[in-house]
Parts: C-alpha cells; sequence; structure tokens
C-alpha cells in the first residue's frame, strides 16, 4: 500500500504514483492514495467574513450555537446498534474508490474533498483520507479484504471513530467493513442526510428531511437474533414456549418496518396538504402576472449571497454545504418599477441522493415554474464544470424545466482565476461574472433581468372610477410608465399594462 503526502509540489506520474517510487506495488491497480494528510481541507476559509452585501445575519448566532463539541466518543461498543443511533459524527477517516489514470484520479480527489467539507459541516473533524485504485468496488466490502484491513490500522493509529464512504454502500458492504475497522461506517448518502436534517428549519422542510431518512434507512434495518422476536414460533415454540405461541409471529424487525412504512405514509400526506398553500402563492402570481426568477446551483456557490446582494434579503450565509435548504421568495423591481420575485431554491450536490430530490420534489416544482432561471456557479471551485453537470442533472427532472430561459451567474469572481472565468465563457452560451461579497457585477446581473423579464405591451388611456382604486393600484404596480390625473368622474390612466389588466381596466372604465 502506497501513501501520498498532501503536498503539491510532489512530482507525480500520471497514474497519480510519486516518480520515486520504485515499489511495483506503487502502479498496481489496488493502489491505495492518501489525499488528506490533515484536517481542516476541506475548507479555504475558517469563518466567512461578512460585507454589507450579505445582509443582517440573525441566523448566524442561532447556528454556531448549535455546534457539536469535540471529544464526545462514538466509538462502537456494540455494532449491532448502529442502525439505531442518530448520526454524531466526530473524528473521521474519508475513503473513495476510482479507476482510470490522471484525470479519474483528480476527479476522485475533488469529491474526496467535497466530501471532507460535507463530514465538517456535519460538525466531524477529518483525521485523513484514502483513495483506493480498483476497477469496481468489492461486493462484500466496498475495499476488499486486504485494503479494509489496511483501513482498519490506519483507523487505529489516528484515532479515529468513523469511516466515511464516498458513494451510498450496500447494507451488507456497511456491515462487513465495520466488523473489520471496528468503528462505525457512514457513506456519503447518510451523511448529506444528515446535515439536512441539521439545517432544515421550516415544517414543510422538516418533514421532507425525515420522509429522505427513512425511505434511506427502511432497507437498512436489521435483526439480531431471539431478542428480536416478539413471539416465539416453529422449532422454538414447539419446544416449551407452550400453547399459543407456535407460528410465524411477528418479529421486532418486521414491527420496526411496518411503523417506519406507517409513519411515511403520514409524512406524504402532510407533504401534499402543503402543497395547496404553495400553489395559491403560484396562482396569486400568475393572477397579478408577477414574473418568477429562480436561483438554483450547487450548494455553496453563493445562491443565498447573491440574494441579498440583489433583494437585501439577509438570509443566511455562511461558508459550509447546505447551510440553507428552505426556500426563500423576496420581492423585486427592475430599474424601471417592474415586480417580479426572486427564488432561492435548495443547493445540489454530486450524487445527491434520490430520496432528496424525491422529498424535495414540490420544492423544486418552484425552478420549473419560473420566468427565468439563474444558474449560480463557483467559478472559484477546482471544477466548476463538473458542478454545472450536477446540477443539470438533477434539473433535468423537474417538469417544465427545459422551457426556462437559463443564465449561468459565475460567482465568486474576486477569487476566481480568470483563465477558468473565460474557458466557462467560452462554453456556455449565456454567462454573468458577478461577486455577491463585493457587489462586483450585480448591476449587470439586475439589467440582465429586467431585459429578460416579459414587458407589458397593451397601451391604455382610460378613466377609471374611484371605487376601483384597487385596479389604479394594479396600473401602478404592474404597468411601465404609467401615469394618473384625478379627474371629476375618476382617475384617468395612461401608460402600458399586461392584457389582462388591461381588459379589467376597460370593463371597469367610465
Amino acid at each position: 500500500m502506497t501513501r501520498f503526502p498532501t503536498d503539491p509540489d510532489t512530482p507525480h506520474t500520471s497514474e497519480g504514483v510519486p516518480e520515486d517510487a520504485t515499489d511495483a506495488q506503487a502502479i498496481a491497480d489496488d493502489v491505495v492514495a492518501r489525499v488528506l494528510a490533515r484536517a481542516g481541507t476541506a475548507r479555504s476559509e475558517g469563518t466567512t467574513v461578512h460585507t454589507a452585501h450579505d445582509g443582517d445575519q440573525l441566523d448566524l448566532a442561532e447556528r454556531a450555537a448549535l455546534r457539536r463539541v469535540a471529544g464526545l466518543s462514538t466509538e462502537l461498543e456494540d455494532v449491532t446498534e448502529v442502525e439505531y443511533r442518530q448520526l454524531r459524527l466526530e473524528k473521521v477517516v474519508l475513503v473513495g474508490l476510482y479507476y482510470g489514470g490522471e484525470a479519474a484520479a483528480r476527479e476522485a480527489e475533488v469529491s474526496l474533498r467535497e466530501l471532507a467539507a460535507l463530514a465538517e459541516t456535519a460538525g466531524s473533524e477529518v483525521l485523513d483520507g484514502l483513495l483506493q485504485r480498483r476497477q469496481k468496488p468489492d461486493p462484500g466490502t466496498y475495499l476488499g479484504s486486504g485494503k479494509a484491513a489496511s483501513l482498519a490500522e490506519i483507523v487505529a493509529a489516528v484515532g479515529a471513530d468513523t469511516v466515511v464512504a464516498d458513494t451510498e454502500l450496500a447494507p451488507s458492504q456497511r456491515r462487513a467493513l465495520e466488523d473489520i475497522v471496528k468503528v462505525k461506517v457512514v457513506d456519503r448518502t447518510a451523511l448529506i442526510l444528515d446535515i439536512f436534517a441539521q439545517h432544515a428549519k421550516s415544517r414543510e422542510g422538516k418533514a421532507q428531511v425525515e420522509l429522505a431518512q427513512l425511505e434511506y434507512l427502511l432497507p437498512r434495518l436489521r435483526g439480531w437474533g431471539d431478542s428480536m422476536s416478539r413471539q416465539a414460533g416453529g422449532q422454538v415454540g414447539g419446544q416449551g414456549a407452550g400453547m399459543g405461541s407456535r407460528g410465524p409471529g411477528e418479529t421486532k424487525i418486521e414491527l420496526d418496518r411496518r411503523r417506519i412504512r406507517g409513519r411515511m405514509s403520514k409524512l406524504r400526506r402532510e407533504i401534499a396538504a402543503m402543497k395547496p398553500a404553495r400553489e395559491t402563492k403560484r396562482l396569486e402570481r400568475r393572477r397579478h402576472a408577477v414574473p418568477n426568477v429562480a436561483i438554483a446551483g450547487y450548494t455553496n456557490a453563493g445562491k443565498s449571497s447573491l440574494l441579498n446582494a440583489m433583494t437585501d434579503a439577509g438570509v443566511l450565509v455562511e461558508n459550509a454545504l447546505f447551510a440553507t435548504l428552505d426556500p426563500t421568495v423576496r420581492r423585486a423591481r427592475t430599474d424601471d418599477g417592474r415586480p417580479y420575485t426572486l427564488t432561492d431554491t435548495v443547493g445540489f450536490v454530486r450524487h445527491l441522493p434520490h430520496q432528496l430530490v424525491e422529498a424535495f420534489r414540490s420544492t423544486l416544482e418552484e425552478v420549473g415554474d419560473a420566468t427565468l432561471l439563474l444558474h449560480v456557479v463557483d467559478a472559484s471551485h477546482p471544477d466548476p464544470e463538473g458542478q454545472i453537470t450536477a446540477v443539470r442533472e438533477v434539473l433535468a427532472e423537474i417538469p417544465g424545466i427545459a422551457d426556462v430561459p437559463e443564465v449561468v451567474v459565475l460567482n465568486k469572481a474576486d477569487v476566481a482565476d480568470p483563465e477558468v472565468v473565460g474557458r466557462i465563457q467560452r462554453r456556455e452560451r449565456r454567462t454573468v461574472v458577478v461577486s455577491a461579497h463585493t457587489g462586483e457585477g450585480v448591476a449587470e446581473l439586475r439589467a440582465l433581468v429586467a431585459a429578460e423579464l416579459p414587458r407589458p405591451h397593451v397601451e391604455v388611456d382610460l378613466v377609471v372610477p374611484y371605487s376601483r382604486g384597487d385596479l389604479v393600484h394594479r396600473a401602478h404596480e404592474l404597468g411601465g410608465g404609467v401615469r394618473t390625473e384625478h379627474l371629476p368622474e375618476g382617475t384617468r390612466v395612461h401608460g402600458r399594462v399586461d392584457e389582462g389588466l388591461a381588459a379589467d381596466l376597460r370593463a371597469a372604465s367610465v
């Protein structure tokens, strides 16, 4: 097994192996690379520096007060209870697989560093990270028995109490790996679900996250020994359990599954009951012809910062993955006075659990109903093109998204490489370069949004009775260049409005 330092100046061959390595094992297909040799490699900044564009961060103190305390060991004394314990990560070692040359190794390392950021967001300390080059995962232990044993030695050496795999493990793989490393094993899906459970605040968001967690947990329940049986049966019942106990009975695992399915059914009904309220808000916007601009993108790309910069929303901004989950809708106006709404949606990530996509489908439908989509991209990320691809894969599952015009917003321009920005601009059809942190490019983005939004095109010049002041108010709110004059018989309205409002004005005119 070969271990690598994280020093970027170390020369590597095309297979990610040091040039001075002489051991033939170093270039074998099952090589294991150390890609994280120290803690704190997930995020480049320890704290977030806020500016006036971020608004009042009133929720930040509450979020910081809920940080997990170091030193609380979660080492498994009884591995049988792992599925029934709440995730409480502390000191972790990350592990991932890849197969291919230098490009595959770089992609795997970016993914593992993202996993480190997820682990830190969940409240753990990342001690080390391992990458194994392997053609396909081992069906038994994910890594193979030999490398699993090597992983157990590393876990013991660094004092870790949890292993996090950069994939979704099968229940059998998870159990077999736990038996070897002797600590809790968590996969990428469970980690993301844990972060969502921490950060969800609204009633709908909490219900969606709980539903996703139960869907993930259901096939991973397991029973242990006779203590899990609620009623003896078969040979056991015939050998002394007495009358009334013969038969299959119901094991505790079956009872747990039945209760989980019942809870999932209840959550689905609750989420469905919340949908009409969201639909009512959409219909109200449509009735008043208020266009909606949706903000979507990879997690930690700066969506909330951009919303704050454009609307002074004061939404929580933090240098962490999935810092905000609940969708936020804010009202804004173009420079010529036309109103529109900005909707900040949940962030995406590579290999986003399908349970979350299904649970948040009602929320993601806001994007399909939008007039314009602002696809926010972290231009300073090592792999921005990979982020764009991951986001579009999720958006493709949303009905109606193909008809929504998309603008790629390259955020964090103040710290991004100009060559990377230029490369994405040449690749994407419509882009805007901004920095929500400093305000650079925000004015240009507002101008682009104003140019994309529909303009009222029906010219009216009529008198509305004073009893219909609501129509005059709508003309001022939704029209373009509307002027009013007070006459004895009513209010004269002159300007451009949309067709629906024009019809209402004509019907009420005197």
